[in-house]
């Protein structure tokens, strides 16, 4: 080989070096974005306190953040989102029943946000007066729960205890003349002061700077149906990334998170 055909095929040897380590760069900086829909406490603050590990792994974690309970499911059911994570199945259950193309599949329980009723004028039930003003969510699935609650203290009795999807119809008494106001869920925080006794969905809550535990005049116990799910579609739900994050929302570091930062007013659920 001649000197001149030397230096040609040196260049092109180390051109096509460069090329391969640039090429290797780019892949080991290469990452699969999920974008996920999150309510901003305590959803929002688990994926954030995750959102690390799961970039040493290849998963560039987006969080969209929004303060109601209809836009995360109705995004990702228009593919505009690859998932959510702020519902429980009764929930799910009751957005599917009016959305027919729903593409939304639970892939893993989180914890418990334990349901409580709250009062800025009453220390104790018993002092709830007659007529009482009671403000409840709005939603199918959370004014069935809140109805159970309030089932459960005696407040009210319903034709089955244990249906979740129970409504004001199913009311067979109301020794307190119970009034009620069905409001959003979000807004219920706001109107704490108007009325005598809200039930309040908890992360509302601890966005009001209510504790759960030390603030409600009662509270459900762990033993729940309402385990906030993250949500997949239908189409994803089997991707590395999805799986890459399961794994890490059920970690015993998310686990001693949710314990450690919300002292009971959120729980584990697995």
């Amino acid at each position: 080989m001649s000197s001149i055909s030397k230096r040609k095929f040196s260049l092109l040897l180390a051109s096509s070096l460069a090329s391969v380590a640039l090429f290797g760069a780019a892949s080991a900086h290469a990452a699969e974005t999920l974008t996920i829909a999150a309510s901003p406490v305590p959803h929002a603050e688990i994926l954030e306190f995750i959102k690390p590990q799961l970039a040493k792994q290849g998963v560039d974690l987006k969080i969209k953040v929004f303060t109601d309970y209809i836009q995360p499911a109705v995004q990702v059911n228009e593919k505009h989102l690859d998932g959510n994570f702020f519902l429980h199945q009764p929930y799910l259950d009751e957005f599917k029943k009016s959305h027919k193309n729903d593409l939304e599949v639970p892939i893993a329980k989180v914890h418990v946000e334990p349901f409580a009723a709250y009062s800025r004028k009453y220390k104790k039930v018993a002092d709830l007066p007659n007529g009482a003003t009671v403000a409840i969510p709005n939603d199918p699935s959370n004014s069935g729960r809140a109805l159970l609650l309030l089932a459960k203290q005696g407040l009210l009795k319903l034709k089955d205890p244990t249906n979740i999807s129970a409504t004001k119809k199913d009311i067979i008494d109301n020794p307190k003349n119970l009034k009620f106001r069905e409001l959003e869920a979000a807004t219920l925080p706001r109107v704490l002061d108007q009325v005598d006794l809200a039930l309040i969905n908890t992360n509302y809550a601890i966005e009001a700077k209510l504790n759960p535990v030390k603030d409600s005049l009662f509270i459900e116990d762990a033993n729940s149906p309402y385990a906030n799910l993250l949500v997949a579609r239908e189409d994803n739900k089997n991707s590395d990334a999805f799986k890459k994050l399961v794994v890490a929302l059920n970690s015993p570091e998310v686990k001693k998170f949710i314990e450690d930062k919300y002292k009971g007013a959120v729980v584990p659920a697995f």
